[in-house]
């Protein structure tokens, strides 16, 4: 679980912050400031709110249960109930997304992966809206969910992009499965996982098989002041944005770029960019919707198999592990698993699988059909 001098996981990573601080005018500025220092505020004041905040109260038994709750323009959390459970609709879109979004990813746990919420045991899904007065951000505290406005001039209001929503509720599930590092390797696979299950949140709300989604996270985010589509892509890391506020997307897609950094607790943001391509690779390869097969061989592998400590490779290994157990040795799934790593510049380790033809070194569309003649039947 979880200790309060864990950092906060925020969705705009430091990287993006620091830019506005160095390339935006003064109100810009001044907003990017407010997000690092209120962050800054929240870690140390953690204590005292998790004193107050009732996170480990789980819901009815057999449903989800969800709060939303308003800051007003405050700092207050939860702050003040507006919508409870089976509660209509409000006249507030950030309320209402918010309620919609812990939904659709309370959704995708149970009834894809028979995930009883965040924790398996029907945590309760807590949100506030409206968090300080232009605040650019969203994150998981540990306890519940907190959104910000945005400014109104580079960003929208982060309720707003489902996968954000979903990203960032997917940190409480990493918490209290294998809790992975925030740091180095295992915090950008934290990331990561966080990035894969929000875009399935996404992906499967509104029905799209892998070949049709844009694999992008955060879209919607941005104001049409910035020059960029979201904050990552999985699809092609490096190319979300290019802005001269915001600046360049830093996201590697493969080993050969990774960004040894000692800032954003070692690039956890930025080097999430080559597991994200892996599973896009996987994903694009098994075809069909990505929460099925490998939703599933990721869910499977981070509940069973990783630990706090879960590397790139050691992930490569698992995962490979997984899709032998689920869909057989050598089966087309676990042979797609293996072209995501290696498309990424990662050779799966010394474990015990069968040899497969000319597959493996296979170009992306002669990969994807072979796997679709294997997969007929299934």
């Amino acid at each position: 679980m979880k200790t309060l001098h864990d950092p906060i996981r925020c969705i705009i990573p430091p990287h993006m912050l620091k830019n506005i601080l160095i390339n935006g005018n003064n109100a810009q500025k001044k907003v990017a400031l407010a997000g690092i220092t209120g962050s800054a505020q929240f870690r140390a004041h953690r204590q005292a709110l998790a004193e107050s905040i009732a996170y480990l109260i789980p819901g009815a038994a057999g449903g989800k249960q969800r709060k939303v709750y308003t800051s007003d323009g405050g700092n207050s959390l939860p702050g003040k109930l507006v919508r409870d459970e089976g509660g209509g609709p409000t006249n507030d879109p950030a309320v209402n997304e918010a309620y919609d979004g812990a939904g659709a990813t309370y959704d995708l746990y149970w009834e894809v992966y028979k995930r009883n919420s965040l924790d398996g045991n029907g945590l309760r899904l807590d949100s506030t809206v409206h968090f300080q007065k232009n605040y650019d951000n969203a994150f998981w505290s540990g306890e519940q969910m907190v959104y910000g406005d945005g400014d109104g001039q580079l960003f929208n209001r982060f309720t707003l992009a489902v996968d954000v929503i979903g990203h960032e509720l997917t940190h409480g599930v990493t918490q209290y499965t294998d809790n992975l590092n925030y740091s180095d390797q295992s915090g950008a696979l934290n990331e990561s996982f966080s990035d894969i299950f929000g875009s399935l949140v996404k992906q499967r709300q509104q029905g799209q098989g892998a070949a049709d989604a844009d694999w992008l996270i955060g879209e919607g985010l941005f104001t049409s002041n910035v020059k960029g589509v979201a904050l990552r892509s999985m699809k092609a890391p490096g190319t979300a944005y290019d802005d001269p506020i915001l600046g360049k997307d830093p996201q590697p897609a493969h080993m050969r770029d990774y960004v040894d950094i000692s800032d954003d607790n070692g690039g956890v943001h930025i080097n999430s960019g080559i597991p994200n391509h892996a599973f896009y690779l996987m994903a694009t390869a098994i075809g069909g919707f990505a929460w099925e097969k490998t939703g599933n061989i990721w869910y499977v592998s981070a509940r069973d198999k990783f630990t706090s400590n879960t590397d790139f490779q050691n992930a490569a290994d698992l995962t490979f592990q997984t899709a032998g157990e689920l869909y057989g040795q050598g089966s087309a799934e676990q042979q797609a698993v293996k072209f995501g790593w290696d498309g990424v510049g990662i050779a799966i380790g010394a474990l015990d699988q069968p040899q497969s033809s000319g597959c493996l070194g296979a170009s992306a569309a002669l990969m994807r059909s072979l796997l679709s003649g294997n997969l007929k039947g299934k």
